[in-house]
């Protein structure tokens, strides 16, 4: 993609622009209109009996009355059935992982290894790989395929055309509803996604927003804190409001971008809305589950374990009577309290910038390594492990809303890199949405401070 900075257009180019897609909207319009009119002389159709329930689906999930309220009580399905649901296989499958974790100290303990050995793949590597799986793994399992299914349904186009005039009237193109969708699974895919889109200025708008909407890696971290500190019930309503967060922002940050940095006349394109399908169950089970769950999974895992141990290291390394890590949470500690937040949280997103899946698991690993080594196997415990380091509802929600709106994971930033072949734009790709982080939870922070 050609440097897109100086794509700044004077007024007569905007008019011109706008000129050409109203004659191409017109164009497409009577295209259809003389297709179907042509259709209807030359071929004779039965009416079949019975209800047109795609026509009807329709009239309900893509009005401008009932298609908005429909997509949040579909999307308020999904996280409550996701939130309930991962409770107890969450609690089962720590609970089996830990004391898994526990045999494997006896033995390095019993054949009398150094204490630095067991520690670091025991209490490092092997704790952080727990904490991954075990809080993690219960909601992909059930997300993914909810998700999925809402996917093989043919009911994700019908969001992109319900968003399509917000991000028209956002200065930006229309296909960034689809290419936001796609950031739901991963943002990375989201942005290469942005290549259906035409113009380059539209592009790389799309480009630098798409951070903004929850992946695959955040959601976990999202529907645990909601859940620990919303209940099963305040959850769902959490997510969603989260959710409907990033669109907000992604429309606010665009809009911005479309009349400062990449000014231009918003192109316009012709979606048709595929009909629905009946779902395969199974080729949904085993997609969600091989392409999602444990690619997710994996590429947390590998990512997790070298972190694990890293932060063991960072926590039992002292200097001046205290560990290397303390060190540094002490040093971002001033900051973070102004957020909302503190130094263990800030470095745990500065050390996750890997992989999102891994910012839950570094935390933990800091706290307990900075205080008592407590085995973290249900969310209550995990919720009294969080209380017990200061947290309130304050400290929860500006971490949610600092995981929804920071940099982009390491893989994203690279697919950045390739995607525009500017250092550039993905510097700017990492430093917009922290900036934007950072103001919106500052702000939040001062104002409860305030009331």
């Amino acid at each position: 993609m050609p440097e897109v900075g100086r794509l700044g257009l004077n007024h007569q180019e905007n008019i011109g622009l706008s000129q050409e897609n109203e004659i191409r909207d017109r164009l497409v319009s009577s295209i259809y209109r003389r297709a179907a009119g042509i259709a209807s002389l030359v071929v004779k159709q039965e009416r079949e009996k019975g209800v047109d329930w795609d026509r009807r689906l329709d009239d309900v999930l893509t009005s401008p009355w009932t298609g908005y309220p429909a997509m949040l009580i579909l999307l308020g399905i999904v996280f409550w059935v996701t939130s309930l649901g991962a409770n107890y296989p969450s609690r089962l499958l720590a609970g089996a992982l830990f004391w898994l974790q526990n045999e494997l100290l006896s033995v390095f303990i019993a054949s009398g290894s150094p204490e630095w050995l067991y520690g670091f793949l025991i209490l490092g590597v092997y704790r952080s790989l727990a904490w991954v799986v075990s809080v993690m793994l219960p909601p992909m399992a059930i997300f993914f395929p909810l998700f999925t299914l809402l996917e093989d349904l043919g009911y994700l186009p019908r969001v992109a055309f319900n968003l399509d005039h917000f991000f028209k009237c956002a200065g930006t193109h229309g296909k960034q509803a689809l290419t936001m969708s796609m950031g739901f699974g991963c943002n990375a895919a989201g942005v290469v996604a942005c290549r259906i889109i035409d113009s380059p200025r539209a592009r790389l708008i799309a480009t630098l927003t798409n951070n903004f909407v929850p992946c695959n890696g955040r959601f976990p971290l999202l529907i645990t804190l909601s859940t620990l500190f919303a209940g099963a019930m305040g959850a769902p309503a959490t997510i969603i409001g989260l959710i409907l967060l990033g669109v907000t922002v992604t429309l606010a940050v665009s809009w911005l971008l479309s009349r400062t940095l990449l000014r231009g006349v918003p192109s316009s394109f012709t979606l048709e809305l595929p009909p629905y399908r009946r779902p395969d169950i199974g080729r949904i089970l085993v997609r969600s589950f091989l392409d999602r769950t444990v690619f997710v999974l994996m590429r947390a895992v590998s990512v997790a374990a070298p972190a694990g141990g890293l932060t063991w290291v960072l926590a039992n390394l002292e200097t001046a009577g205290n560990s290397l890590i303390g060190h540094s949470a002490l040093w971002l500690d001033p900051l973070g309290r102004q957020l909302g937040l503190d130094g263990f949280i800030l470095l745990a997103f500065i050390l996750g910038l890997p992989a999102n899946e891994i910012v839950l698991p570094i935390l933990l690993m800091s706290y307990t390594a900075a205080g008592s080594m407590l085995e973290v196997d249900s969310l209550s415990t995990l919720r009294q492990l969080l209380i017990s380091h200061g947290w309130t509802w304050v400290t929860a929600t500006s971490m949610l809303l600092f995981s929804l709106l920071h940099f982009p994971c390491a893989t994203t930033l690279w697919t950045i890199r390739k995607e525009t072949g500017s250092w550039r734009w993905t510097i700017l790709a990492a430093l917009i949405p922290t900036a934007v982080a950072v103001v919106v939870t500052l702000s939040f922070a001062q104002l409860v401070r305030l009331f």
